[in-house]
């Protein structure tokens, strides 16, 4: 299992190197996720082990946004000056996210031709 871990630390740093090189204005994990996608896409399938790892992290997730959110209180003062526009910015991003995501789903059940009332 500890060689999926790597790997799934590889992705990463390999995401990050190519953003950095390419300058490309994504993060380098999600160049990095995009990245193990296309590897496990390419294989069509998840080895067991790599789905234990991915499922340890997952039941962990909440503990890697404690430094985020020490960062937030420690300039909580930059925040305070910005307060107005950085709830501008979530809730019309919030309202963006539900308005693709609920088209998105209704082009896809479209699409299979499934129908909404047989779920």
């Amino acid at each position: 299992m500890l060689n999926y871990l790597t790997l799934i630390f590889l992705c990463q740093l390999i995401g990050e190197a190519f953003v950095a090189f390419v300058e490309l204005p994504v993060p380098g994990p999600v160049m990095g996720m995009v990245l193990l996608f296309a590897g496990l896409s390419v294989r069509r399938s998840v080895p067991d082990d790599l789905d234990t790892v991915s499922r340890a992290l997952l039941s962990n997730l909440s503990l890697l946004f404690v430094p985020a959110g020490t960062g937030i209180m420690v300039h909580l003062g930059l925040l305070a000056n910005d307060g107005l526009a950085v709830s501008a910015a979530l809730v019309v991003s919030t309202v963006a996210t539900v308005a693709v995501t609920g088209l998105l789903m209704q082009a896809l059940t479209a699409k299979r031709g499934g129908n909404q009332d047989d779920a």
